[in-house]
């Protein structure tokens, strides 16, 4: 295989093709998806999970947070409101690109996980859109959206991942989906945390839970997501030695640690004054993160080994909301999928 070469869109039939398929791209397969006959059954098992996630924005009634909008100061609505829409900004990247990855990979089973990101992606963009659409007019909300646009930080921020998602659209090749997926894991398991952090450090303050709640929902498909992808890179190295180089895992590590310095130069930004958030201990916090997404990636840690240097974000873990899926928000009885081993999703 020659990675610098482009993939060809699959057909969608190959009736001369084995169901089962020989590779997740440049393989043989029919099209034709049964889940009890595919190459890695543990993908079953991470279908299953992410739809046990199912959840719309509409589920949250966001009146408490209505009533309170008002009562948050003016720092504090900025800050919201910037927050909001950069994240947002960030999601409407993935549903597409989620969607045209799909087309050049194999194996039907990585389709279909591909496709439910996609989707689920498609719900987060629209519950940031819930989330205004309750608390400011539209006029502000459009304001909003296109300040995330114009802003030169965040433009710094999202051009690392802008350029490999350009690249594979433009040169969809073996060498530029390592990249995609590299930088997805990014996008999904980095970028998100300070905006998370700063919706939680109000929660922790009895501020805007309804929001909160709906952070939670996203930042759990999200830690689903960048394991995904996490499996799909190991996968795509594993059957493609080629692209298994000393420059390809150089790059994991030098991207993923860009991504570290600009979600903290972020946070130094956004976060900046907002109490009851210590900069030095978020900045220990994303590189615990990073830490977390190579041991995903079956590589050592590159940052120094430590605990979560922010413990009471502990509360808004993954754990917790596997327990109930409703809970110390807002009481709304559900049930997610719990965490385990093999699925191998760990503390925030």
């Amino acid at each position: 295989m020659n990675v610098t070469e482009p993939l060809t869109r699959i057909n969608l039939l190959n009736s001369d093709f084995p169901n089962k398929s020989t590779g997740i791209i440049n393989g043989q397969s029919s099209g034709l998806l049964n889940w009890n006959d595919i190459a890695y059954p543990q993908m079953y098992d991470l279908y299953q999970t992410l739809l046990s996630n199912f959840w719309k924005a509409q589920e949250i009634n966001m009146q408490d947070d209505i009533k309170q909008w008002d009562l948050l100061s003016p720092k504090e609505q900025d800050v919201f409101l910037r927050i909001n829409t950069q994240l947002a900004s960030l999601d409407s990247l993935q549903t597409p690109t989620m969607t045209q990855v799909l087309d050049y990979v194999t194996d039907s089973s990585f389709k279909a996980i591909f496709a439910v990101v996609a989707q689920q992606e498609a719900v987060h963009n629209e519950s940031y859109s819930y989330i205004l659409s309750s608390l400011v007019p539209l006029r502000e909300q459009n304001e909003r959206f296109d300040q995330a646009k114009e802003d030169p930080i965040v433009q710094k921020r999202n051009q690392l991942i802008l350029d490999a998602y350009e690249q594979f659209r433009q040169n969809p090749t073996p060498q530029h989906l390592f990249q995609l997926a590299v930088n997805s894991i990014n996008l999904e398991g980095i970028y998100f945390y300070a905006g998370f952090a700063f919706f939680y450090n109000l929660a922790r303050q009895q501020k805007m839970l309804k929001t909160s709640t709906m952070i939670s929902y996203i930042q759990r498909d999200e830690m689903q997501h960048a394991y995904f992808i996490s499996q799909f890179l190991r996968i795509l190295l594993s059957e493609n030695p080629k692209l298994h180089t000393k420059e390809n895992v150089d790059y994991i590590y030098q991207t993923i640690a860009q991504a570290v310095e600009l979600e903290k130069e972020w946070a130094a930004f956004i976060l900046d004054g907002i109490e009851g958030i210590d900069l030095n201990e978020f900045a220990g916090y994303v590189e615990y993160l990073a830490n977390k997404r190579f041991r995903q990636l079956g590589l050592p840690n590159y940052y120094e080994d430590r605990d979560n240097p922010m413990p009471w974000i502990q509360v808004f873990s993954d754990e917790m909301i596997n327990e109930t899926k409703s809970d110390f928000f807002e009481q709304k009885s559900r049930t997610y999928t719990k965490v385990s081993q093999s699925n191998g999703f760990d503390e925030l």
